[in-house]
Order: C-alpha cells, then structure tokens, then sequence
C-alpha cells in the first residue's frame, strides 16, 4: 500500500452505479467509514458511519444517499472533516458494500459502479470495482495520521465476501501490515 497523498483535510467519497434493469430488484450499495483509536488501530472500531448512522462529533457525514443508483454522476457522497477529528483517533477505513435485497449480487453485477476519492478538485483516487468483481463489498483504502499529526490516504481496493452487517467488523483489518 503506498501513500496517495499526504496532507489529507476534508476528501469526500463518491460513489455511483446504474440503476437495476425494469422488473428487477432495487441494487442498493452504501459508502461504510469505520474510525480506530490511536492505540488500537487494528482492533475493533471506535465507530462506524453509514447512511443509518453517524459519528457522534460530526466529522463524518453522509451528504447523498441513493437506494437505488438513480440520479446523474456521484449517487452517494461522505465527506469526511479529518482536520476535525480528534487525535485519539488514527485511522479510518473506508469502504462499499453492496446490500444483498433480492439474491446475491457481486461488483461484477453492477453496471458502470464506480468510485472516486477527492479533496477539493483534486482525484486522489478512482476505482471501477473490475479488481473485485467476484466481491459484494470493497475497502477503498484508509486515512492514517503521519508522524507530525497530518493524514495520509492509502489507496488499495480489497475485495470481501461479506454483506451490510459483518462488513464493518471485517474491513479493518485489510490494512494491517504483513509479516
């Protein structure tokens, strides 16, 4: 995993999917965040924010939800105020789902999904999900704190086998350094 960019403020995440065809179930994906406390990193997370929950200081929001996939561009949109955040916390993962209403669906399933991480109007990455296709939920990469308190975006696109409820204890160990 390599640094995308350091000196991360306020990126937002974007996400977008067609709609499913007429006579077809609705295809549902959510942007997930889960924070982790400085001395405990790779442990459970402090917190998790979706479009049913929020973080309890208001740094992490949802600012677009789609259950669907209908609208034009970016259908979901977080936006995370890293600058905000307090320094007990040192990580957070983000990460797609796909919620699995109707039969299992896989990112291969989805027509034209993609997602984007930027700041301002810069892409600090973009991924279309072909690296996961066989997956029904993705990590996008992680915010950690450099030395000197400022944040770093890790970049790495991980496919899981997972749905809405056990994917937020799961993704955060897909950053944990090998042996």
């Amino acid at each position: 995993m390599t640094v995308i960019k350091a000196g991360v403020h306020k990126p937002e995440v974007r996400l977008r999917w067609d709609p499913s065809p007429l006579g077809e179930a609705p295809r549902h994906l959510d942007i997930v965040a889960a924070t982790y406390a400085t001395h405990a990193l790779y442990g459970a997370p402090v917190y998790v924010v979706h479009t049913e929950s929020r973080s309890p200081d208001g740094t992490i929001n949802m600012t677009r939800h789609s259950e669907t996939g209908q609208g034009f561009g970016f259908v979901e949109v977080m936006v995370l105020e890293l600058d905000r955040l307090a320094s007990s916390y040192g990580r957070v993962v983000i990460g797609v789902v796909i919620h699995q209403d109707g039969g299992r669906r896989t990112f291969g399933d989805i027509a034209h999904a993609g997602a984007v991480i930027v700041e301002n109007y810069s892409e600090l990455m973009v991924d279309d999900f072909t690296g996961v296709s066989t997956a029904t939920a993705a990590t996008l990469g992680e915010f950690t704190r450099d030395a000197t308190g400022q944040w770093e975006l890790h970049a790495r696109v991980q496919g899981f086998d997972s749905d809405p409820i056990a994917f937020p204890r799961q993704m955060g160990a897909s950053g944990r350094p090998g042996p």
